[in-house]
């Protein structure tokens, strides 16, 4: 009878160890980053500027794209952001001044977004586009390239 009752409980802790035993090794969702909205968020270790939320809103034959993003300096000083659309001799060099401790929203209702014309990306691809700020290395960042089709970015097209 010890030993029925024995391998029971034997059995009955092998089925509860083992049924949740799985998050013991699974990695958590919560602690995986990624950007919740339809552009990316980039910043380079050391870099006095963040971006959040970038992605460029094209015409339809891809030809031009007004890049919008939320620029942001916590430092106490201006900062400039340099921009290099694209890669090799055909990219397209942009920069963006953002003032010490605020926020710079390209596409916003008070500032227009970046215009960038010969882009040749069609909306639905990813156009590579490198940053840099201060004296942080150059991070090259896949940015999504949208069309005006979705209600919200409507007026963000060119």
């Amino acid at each position: 009878m010890k030993s029925r009752l024995i391998a029971s409980l034997a059995v009955g802790a092998a089925i509860a160890l083992g049924t949740t035993g799985c998050a013991m090794i699974s990695p958590q969702a919560t602690t995986i980053h990624y950007s919740p909205a339809d552009g990316v968020s980039v910043s380079a270790p050391g870099s006095p500027l963040q971006v959040r939320n970038a992605l460029i809103v094209a015409d339809e034959a891809g030809e031009n794209g007004n890049f919008v993003a939320a620029i942001v300096n916590d430092t106490d000083d201006a900062q400039t952001l340099s921009l290099e659309f694209g890669e090799g001799s055909g990219a397209i060099q942009k920069s963006v001044r953002v003032p010490a401790r605020s926020v710079v929203s390209l596409g916003s209702d008070d500032t227009e977004p970046l215009l960038v014309k010969g882009i040749d990306t069609l909306p639905g691809s990813d156009l590579p586009v490198f940053f840099q700020s201060g004296d942080a290395d150059t991070v090259r960042a896949d940015i999504p390239v949208l069309d005006g089709s979705l209600s919200y970015l409507e007026s963000l097209a060119p």
